[in-house]
């Protein structure tokens, strides 16, 4: 979390935005005599309508901000309504986990709105709202959207001066060949399970269960990813509960300053989500406590219960993904690793073009584009990288091949600078030097014998080294790191061991 690079202070805008966001949710909702009911659900609302929308461009966040009301509405309706119905309620429960996991195969926008009917019905229980309260929820959640797209929209539109976000790639195959359509009854049977074992812990917080099974399986891929997420959910659970025992417990739900802590939750959640999920979860353990001392219902026997249900939920989503229509790390490892390649490759080329006068070329997108496929590497590689993965070889060239891409994006980066200054010369010999660059990942993409690209690519190498020697332009300088990377990628890539790393 304290070293990732963070472009354009990308990650730091956005968090300082989400606070001013839910801010505004809240005073508006405060300002026009709601409850603390409504108040709290109106900032909950702000939250994930800035959390969750992440479309590729403008005009789709705001058709898919302006849908969030015709996904939650129907289902905020059905959670108050049964509430006091349980079977019925928890059938309606599971029923939206399935729809909401599912939608996904619809892209950012399904993503959103399967998340956002999700917690609809979450945060009904959360805060058992009974159907008298719902003229004056959906005051809220509609003063909170239109707080949420005001601030996003109007006030600091940060998208329209950063490049889109990368496009998820098309999930492959139909049926139960999809991997939306696994984990939706994957995420289907953890939530049914955890949801009946919760209610045995508790009659009153038994949502806590189904809400960890239900967020370890966003944005995840396969089964290694799932159960490293699950075990990083509960670490952050933990020590957010010490920290809600220091600090939530001794306020007693005093306005003022659970306002402030919460302000920095949310910055906490928004700033830490893409590094560190530990980080995350303590962000929003903390913030639970935080609006519990509110509701002025918290106690050290709450958060232990937090604890418990936490736990079940982790162990129920473990268990489904190791038994339900699993899906390996193979796929995944591999797709996205080659997306970042090609990604560098597609940079580089951009960047040259850019230098040698194109008026068109703009390597940046593809830069901003090569941070989230990193990211998305990141994350499907960290169950080969984690402590407690018994696979030392894997998690040696794991960590190799981490290292190596993250020193391609440095490479990359100081070349898209370099080509964004209007005084920057083109040199001749940049053509060649890009062809080399894409000529190398051309070989780690190509199938062959172990070694075999390395040697090549090596051998491409040497001449550019020796040129880097007599020329140092900057430009030059790190294609030249960009060759020498992708020749050292070839090793990890391509181990010759029983167990390669897109084996996982």
């Amino acid at each position: 979390m304290f070293v990732a690079p963070d472009p354009g202070r990308a990650r730091l805008r956005s968090s300082l935005r989400a606070v001013i966001g839910v801010a505004l949710a809240v005073a508006v909702a405060e300002l026009c005599g709601l409850s603390l009911v409504a108040s709290i659900t109106g900032g909950l609302t702000a939250l994930l309508a800035l959390f969750t929308v992440t479309d590729s461009t403008v005009r789709a966040q705001r058709v898919t901000t302006a849908l969030l009301p015709a996904a939650g509405f129907p289902v905020l309706a059905l959670a108050a309504t049964l509430h006091g119905v349980p079977p019925a309620r928890d059938a309606v429960f599971v029923a939206v986990v399935f729809a909401g996991v599912y939608a996904r195969r619809w892209g950012p926008r399904g993503h959103a709105l399967g998340i956002f009917a999700f917690m609809n019905f979450f945060v009904t229980q959360f805060l058992h709202a009974r159907p008298g309260q719902l003229p004056e929820l959906y005051a809220a959640v509609a003063l909170a959207l239109l707080s949420a797209g005001a601030v996003r929209f109007v006030l600091w539109p940060i998208e329209r001066t950063v490049p889109p976000a990368a496009a998820a790639p098309a999930p492959p195959g139909t049926g139960l060949a999809r991997p939306t359509t696994r984990q939706a009854f994957q995420a289907t049977a953890a939530c049914a399970v955890a949801l009946g074992i919760g209610q045995v812990l508790s009659q009153d917080r038994w949502y806590w269960a189904v809400g960890t099974a239900w967020w370890i399986f966003v944005n995840t891929a396969s089964r290694g990813e799932t159960l490293v997420r699950g075990f990083r959910r509960v670490l952050g659970t933990v020590i957010g509960i010490g920290a809600g025992l220091l600090i939530a417990i001794p306020l007693h739900g005093a306005p003022a300053p659970t306002a402030v802590l919460v302000a920095l939750c949310v910055f906490g959640i928004f700033y830490t989500a893409a590094v560190s999920y530990s980080w995350m979860m303590l962000a929003v353990t903390v913030m639970a406590g935080l609006l519990y001392g509110l509701l002025g219902v918290l106690d050290p026997g709450l958060l232990v219960l937090r604890l418990e249900q936490t736990t079940v939920g982790a162990v129920c989503a473990g268990l489904a993904v190791v038994l339900v229509l699993p899906v390996t790390t193979h796929a995944t490892n591999d797709m996205w690793i080659q997306r970042a390649l090609r990604c560098v490759r597609t940079c580089t080329a951009q960047a040259a073009a850019r230098l040698a006068g194109s008026p068109v070329a703009d390597p940046a997108p593809h830069a901003a584009e090569l941070e989230l496929f990193l990211g998305r590497v990141r994350l499907s590689l960290a169950p080969l990288v984690h402590p407690l993965s018994p696979y030392r070889g894997r998690k040696a060239r794991a960590r190799r091949v981490l290292a190596l891409l993250d020193e391609c994006a440095v490479e990359v980066r100081g070349l898209v600078s370099v080509a964004a200054d209007p005084d920057a010369s083109h040199d001749a010999r940049l053509a060649a030097a890009c062809w080399r660059v894409e000529a190398a990942v051309e070989a780690l993409l190509t199938p062959e014998a172990p070694g075999g690209v390395q040697r090549g690519a090596q051998a491409q190498h040497r001449p550019a080294a020796a040129a880097a020697r007599v020329d140092a332009e900057p430009a030059l300088a790190h294609l030249h790191g960009l060759e020498r990377l992708l020749a050292q990628l070839d090793g990890p890539l391509r181990s010759a061991s029983r167990s390669p790393l897109v084996g996982a």
